[in-house]
């Protein structure tokens, strides 16, 4: 892997983070344009545990890109490990294009997703935050929030176009992941001419085994630990449990409702970030318990929704559960924000962002769990464990704050 020619703060423009954020844009599209279409897949055959494996199935290459996606990028640049995850964003579209062929094609394809997910997450989000951080205008925390909102877009506009396809447009199989690859080829010479944040002159130090020191500080273990997994959970029941559970009251509109949970989610994660922000505190974490009591909320609903098999209040829990999935996700890297030292941000990131997705396994459990137990006791469940982790949140809110001067 080559390294970049690095570039002083004084030589970079405020524009300078469109690069980055094109590429992480592009990654996300990638990792969230499968959700969707579930349900089409298991109309054609698959059964609710191999697809909803199938969604899960990136993990277990998402997981270990973050664990080592921070810490490359820290040795050899930003933009040459966020070129790379893209590259891997493009391949992994081709393999599940090719899925008709079988499904272990798509099961490598979902395995690269989350290899370029993770270097979105972890490299893309931490190349974004270093640009805002290089402009002396820039509010402290904007570049977090660049980074949140060009990941969640990515998220959202890239299901919702996929499931538009899938629906009314020819071979929906194929389709929505050529649009995809055309997407990324568009975005790869446009993050190629991103700004380097990292002087491989002063970061040569060999890449870091183990974790960051920072996940043993008792702030992270108690207040960021018990609320990561629910940021994706959320997102996991919204828009990959809740269709499945109503698909056969929508007949041939199954796979359009599917697309409009997804977008209405995300959307509503992207409406409510900024105000997200204006409720995180420095001396508490008054933002992660908003946001982990509506989820409790939209757990709740979800088990409602789920006992009548309802549309609209399917509907109504999609956009609860997205709501919180804002809240969460930008408060947690607010505190992440606080605690980190400057040298591990990006390893850390991605630390965080690994604990998140574990809950997007929760679908295949709850799936595996489905045979002893229905849906509505099994979100009931779920519901109990949230507000389990939100009274510990509770309990630590105005403990082990950092230290304010750090």
């Amino acid at each position: 892997m080559t390294t970049t020619a690095y570039r002083s703060p004084a030589t970079v423009a405020r524009t300078a983070w469109f690069p980055a954020a094109a590429a992480v844009f592009v990654c996300g599209w990638g990792g969230n344009q499968f959700t969707p279409l579930l349900v089409m897949y298991q109309a054609a055959g698959y059964s609710a545990f191999t697809v909803d494996t199938l969604l899960g199935a990136y993990v277990v290459g998402l997981v270990p890109g973050l664990l080592l996606s921070g810490a490359l990028s820290a040795r050899f640049g930003r933009r040459p490990v966020m070129l790379a995850g893209t590259v891997f964003s493009l391949v992994a579209s081709a393999l599940i294009a090719l899925g008709p062929l079988g499904v272990a094609w798509i099961a490598a394809g979902r395995f690269l997703t989350g290899v370029a997910v993770a270097v979105a997450m972890a490299v893309g989000s931490t190349w974004i935050k270093e640009q805002a951080d290089l402009d002396p205008h820039a509010a402290g925390d904007l570049g977090t929030r660049r980074a949140a909102l060009c990941l969640t877009l990515g998220l959202g506009v890239g299901p919702g176009v996929a499931g538009v396809l899938a629906q009314w447009g020819p071979w929906p199989m194929v389709l929505p992941y050529l649009v995809h690859i055309g997407l990324t080829l568009i975005a790869l010479p446009i993050a190629a001419r991103g700004v380097e944040t990292v002087d491989p002159a002063t970061h040569r130090a060999p890449v870091r085994r183990g974790l960051p020191g920072t996940t043993r500080h008792p702030r992270f273990r108690r207040v960021i630990v018990p609320m990561a997994p629910w940021i994706f959970g959320s997102c996991g029941v919204a828009y990959a449990i809740m269709p499945q559970l109503v698909h056969d009251r929508l007949g041939s509109w199954s796979l359009g409702y599917s697309t409009l949970l997804t977008v209405c989610a995300i959307g509503a994660g992207v409406g409510i970030q900024p105000i997200a922000k204006r409720v995180d505190r420095a001396n508490s974490a008054r933002a992660v318990l908003t946001g982990m009591t509506v989820l409790c909320a939209g757990l709740v609903l979800s088990a409602v929704a789920a006992a009548a098999r309802s549309p609209w209040l399917a509907l109504a829990t999609a956009l609860v559960l997205g709501t919180a999935y804002g809240i969460v996700v930008v408060s947690g890297l607010l505190e992440l924000q606080r605690l980190a030292r400057p040298e591990e941000i990006a390893e850390l990131t991605g630390v965080y962002y690994a604990l998140a997705y574990l809950g997007f396994l929760l679908p295949s459990a709850l799936a595996a769990l489905s045979g002893v137990a229905g849906y509505p006791l099994l979100l009931g469940c779920l519901a109990a464990l949230a507000l389990a982790g939100t009274l510990v949140v509770a309990r630590h809110s105005r403990r082990h704050l950092p230290d304010p001067g750090r």
